[in-house]
Parts: C-alpha cells; sequence; structure tokens
C-alpha cells in the first residue's frame, strides 16, 4: 500500500489527481490557466468539489480556452451562470473572463504565462519538506508577493491563499509530505 499525503481520501477521483497531477512542475500556459480557474472557483469550497465538476467546467468554459475566454460577452456569461454543472458565482465567472485577458496581457509582456509564473521560483520547484499538517501553510510570504503582482495586473480571486494552492498543484512548490511516495517523483 503506498503512502499518500495526509489530504487524499479513499475517494478514487482524489486518489488519481494525488498520485498524477498534484505537485507535478506544469510549464504549459493553458495547464497553467486551467488550474488558476479551478484554484479560483475552489476558494471557500472543497477541493474535491472542484475535481468532481472538473469535466462540467472544461466543457462550459472551451476547455480552458483563454483566448475564447477573454471574449466571452453577455450571453455567453448568463449561459455561464445558468449551467448547474459548474460553480455559479457571478463574480468568480466574471472574474475568469478578465483573469483570461490579463494573462493574455502577461503573455504579451513575458512571452508566456509560464515564463511569468515560474520566475518567481528562479524556473524551478521549491522543495519543502514537511513531516505533519500542521507544518503545511495555506499562504506564504511568496504566495503573498504573486499574489499581490497578479492584482497589480489585473487579475481577481488571486488571494494568497488561492495562490499557495495554485503553486502547490503546479508543482511550483513540492508539498508532498516527506513520507508520501510522490515527494521524491516531484522533485
Amino acid at each position: 500500500m503506498k503512502k499518500r499525503c495526509y489530504w487524499v481520501t479513499n475517494d478514487p477521483l482524489y486518489i488519481a489527481y494525488h498520485d498524477e497531477e498534484w505537485g507535478v512542475p506544469v510549464y504549459d500556459d493553458e495547464t497553467l490557466f486551467e488550474f488558476l480557474v479551478l484554484e479560483t472557483f475552489q476558494a471557500g469550497l472543497s477541493w474535491i468539489t472542484i475535481l468532481k465538476k472538473r469535466e462540467n467546467f472544461r466543457q462550459a468554459f472551451d476547455q480552458f480556452d483563454y483566448k475564447k475566454i477573454s471574449q466571452y460577452g453577455d450571453e455567453k456569461f448568463q449561459e455561464l451562470i445558468e449551467n448547474a454543472g459548474i460553480i455559479r458565482n457571478k463574480l468568480k465567472i466574471k472574474g475568469t473572463i478578465s483573469n483570461a485577458q490579463a494573462f493574455m496581457r502577461i503573455q504579451e509582456d513575458f512571452g508566456s504565462f509560464s515564463k511569468y509564473i515560474w520566475s518567481f521560483v528562479d524556473g524551478k520547484p521549491i522543495k519543502n519538506a514537511f513531516e505533519n499538517r500542521e507544518d503545511v501553510p495555506a499562504k506564504t510570504e511568496l504566495s503573498d508577493k504573486v499574489s499581490k503582482d497578479l492584482k497589480k495586473k489585473g487579475f481577481k480571486f488571486v488571494g494568497s491563499t488561492v495562490i499557495y494552492a495554485f503553486m502547490q498543484a503546479t508543482g511550483m512548490v513540492n508539498d508532498h509530505s516527506v513520507d508520501c511516495f510522490r515527494y521524491n517523483e516531484c522533485s
């Protein structure tokens, strides 16, 4: 039996997410945008809720195509508000549209969102060594800095806690517990 991080439940969806995605360094803009959207919608909810609705989000938001999302108008917004398969939070939906626009501005300024976001960790993951769940922070000085910079660039729903979860999910920080079988694999 494999030892996993404390937060993984017996849910097969959660196990697959932990074992195959969480903490794996992500450098492509499309996947980074998907994680950013999902993390912003997760704020205030459990991650399993988002995982269970992930395919619905993909369909509703055109496979997280930020170029299309940046062009969403009132009709698409209304369609999303009425979509019971996603989290129907008006402000988060509007935030996703404006975040797609800000995402593209960063691409113009830095060549890619990946170059921009990974510059905060010098292009390589920070490897933490947490043994207990109490040791894992909800946010850090670095996530405060990234959050502040993203907000300055026009992003919404990117508080420090959301950004730290994003950094964990995309492998910018390796927060697998040291006894988890994925700890060394994600380094």
